[in-house]
């Protein structure tokens, strides 16, 4: 079977880390394709040429048709693929969506910080040269 997602993960980044670790053992009918952009292997050309930089700066995810999606809208399409769509319900709820998305943008903004990792200048002087 084809995969419905390509998820693009830091695994270097130990929160992150254990959300996919945790998709992973949910994903039983293998629907999603897990990609670690840490691994010396990946290469931007095969996932849309989203480079190491642009994914560090937030989630990405890639469908089977081809249309890359982001932030929250990766993991929300993750749990429904898993059969736990309904985490991620008070996303179809207009007025808290916009909070929601801003509080993971903020994550995304701050997420190497937070989780006590170099700047994204400071990783990317080796990662970015890919």
């Amino acid at each position: 079977m084809q995969n419905k997602l390509i998820f693009l993960f830091d695994g270097g980044c130990p929160l992150c880390l254990r959300e996919t670790n945790f998709l992973k053992t949910k994903d039983v009918f293998k629907k999603i394709n897990f990609v670690d952009i840490n691994n010396d292997k990946y290469d931007p050309v095969l996932f849309k040429d989203i480079s190491y930089k642009e994914a560090m700066s937030n989630l990405h995810g890639i469908l089977e048709n081809g249309d890359v999606i982001k932030g929250l809208d990766v993991l929300a399409f993750s749990y429904e693929l898993i059969g736990l769509g309904w985490v991620y319900y008070p996303l179809k709820i207009d007025f808290l969506a916009p909070v929601l998305r801003l509080f993971y943008k903020f994550w995304a903004k701050y997420r190497l910080k937070i989780t006590g990792r170099s700047n994204i200048e400071k990783l990317c002087t080796t990662e970015c040269q890919q």
